[in-house]
């Protein structure tokens, strides 16, 4: 049986007070589509997958295109059950589809597969999805034909509940499977006799039902993955949850988190066991750690690979940079994109790299600045000293070779070559290559003038 998953991403989100499409807003470092795309992909092939886009078409979809889904256009957004008829074309061939919401960001793929299972072995016209939240108000509420029975009688909305519907606890997720022959075989049925003058999606269930197709009902144990967001604050809701639930995830697998209701953690990093994280850490994008390393508070890593052992100390900014075992970071390094940093290197207070790449062994303690330079092992990189590498118009690279001692506040002027074993004298300006095992100085030779202050000072009356 051939599944498609179409997801509903067309909507303003108008109660987020936003000028970003609903779905573009992003919690546990991923955009709320992204999510939902990602647990789909698990169930079926990307090519399986359907977006539907309206508001801000073009942003969603540049948002999400590298995953590979396809899209439909609902270039009026007139319901949900409208975005289903802009599909119908793209759907055909299709035995069964799944139907999930674009801003429903906690749904695990064990819960899709579910809806699917379940659907295919009641072999139902249309599967819905209900959950049974701590508040249910203000969601529609699913009536079962019996206690126990899995046959739906009908889909009530809230304002419609009578006293007696009203104390039903089970309500529509708004997630679906649906056989694709008897769904579009009624679409065209669909009215839009409703407050908001829409084709609603759930009217599905009262078409099928009077026409004798079966339509039932599956709960989910976990109603917290259901859940959306009408406001900021309610998505910082699932925010919070998501993070905390990666923390578990990380911490069941050996990692220690101190203080984890202090920490921000993106739903995609890996961390191995044994390494440490303590309080207000920022562990972001597809950041990977290995094992048996510690980061210590207020760092922030963003799209970085560290390996085994790894020191990370107090205040350092690691983005889009490598580190090896058995290295040393800070306090208050940064590391910008293109960073290499080699095994048990030291890289220290204040010092910012870009594009480097720091030998086994190497250190630059303090006060530094190296960019666009390849640095070989065993190497000193004296306090202050800064590789010159850009001239108001391009870029130029610094090659050191193996084992230099390069003394403090030095400056060294791209393009240059500075070979294995040479030495560069503290507060030099190097513009030249220096060969191997010699001594550079580039600066003026010292003049004392003895007594010169005494000569300066006032006379007594």
């Amino acid at each position: 049986m051939k599944f498609a998953i179409v997801i509903m991403a067309a909507g303003k989100g108008t109660r987020l007070k936003s000028k970003r499409a609903k779905v573009l807003h992003e919690i546990g470092g991923k955009a709320l589509l992204r999510h939902v795309i990602d647990a789909a992909a698990q169930i079926v092939e990307p090519k399986d997958i359907f977006v539907v886009v309206g508001h801000q078409a073009g942003q969603v979809k540049s948002a999400v295109e590298a995953t590979g889904v396809r899209f439909v256009e609902q270039a009026e957004q007139r319901g949900t059950g409208h975005a289903i008829q802009c599909a119908q074309s793209a759907v055909a061939g299709y035995d069964n589809l799944l139907v999930l919401s674009g801003d429903v960001p906690l749904l695990k793929t064990e819960t899709i597969a579910q809806v699917r299972d379940f659907h295919l072995e009641q072999q139902a016209a249309m599967t819905i999805l209900t959950a049974e939240p701590a508040d249910p108000t203000g969601y529609g509420r699913v009536l079962r034909k019996s206690a126990g029975s899995a046959e739906v009688e009908a889909i009530v909305e809230q304002k419609s509940l009578t006293p007696e519907q009203a104390r039903v606890r089970e309500i529509n997720t708004g997630i679906y499977a649906f056989a694709a022959e008897p769904l579009f075989a009624r679409i065209s049925a669909l009215e839009t006799n409703n407050a908001h003058g829409e084709y609603y999606l759930t009217d599905m269930a009262k078409l099928l039902s009077a026409d004798g197709a079966r339509v039932v009902a599956v709960k989910t144990g976990n109603a917290v993955e259901t859940l959306g967001a009408n406001t900021i604050a309610e998505m910082m809701q699932l925010d919070a949850a998501m993070r905390m639930e990666t923390a578990q995830r990380l911490m069941a697998s050996g990692v220690t988190i101190f203080r984890p209701e202090t920490v921000t953690i993106d739903s995609q990093v890996k961390v191995g066991a044994d390494t440490v994280i303590e309080p207000f850490v920022q562990l972001l994008g597809d950041t990977v750690i290995g094992e048996d390393c510690r980061i210590r508070s207020y760092s922030v890593l963003e799209n970085a690979t560290l390996a085994d052992k790894v020191l990370v100390r107090q205040g350092c900014v690691i983005l889009e940079a490598r580190v090896e075992s058995g290295a040393l970071l800070g306090p208050y390094s940064h590391l910008r994109p293109g960073s290499e940093i080699g095994q048990e290197a030291h890289v220290g207070n204040f010092v910012e790299t870009k594009k480097v790449k720091l030998g086994k062994g190497s250190k630059a303690n303090h006060l530094s600045y190296l960019g666009d330079a390849e640095i070989g092992s065993g190497v000193n990189i004296g306090a202050g000293v800064i590789t010159c590498n850009y001239d108001g118009v391009n870029k130029h690279r610094t090659l050191i070779g193996d084992r230099v001692f390069v003394g403090s506040d030095s400056t060294l002027v791209a393009p240059l070559v500075i070979g294995n074993g040479a030495y560069v004298a503290a507060g030099s300006a190097i513009t030249e290559d220096v060969p191997e095992d010699a001594l550079a100085l580039g600066r003026a030779r010292q003049v004392t003038k003895p007594d010169w202050a005494t000569t300066r000072k006032p006379k007594k009356d």
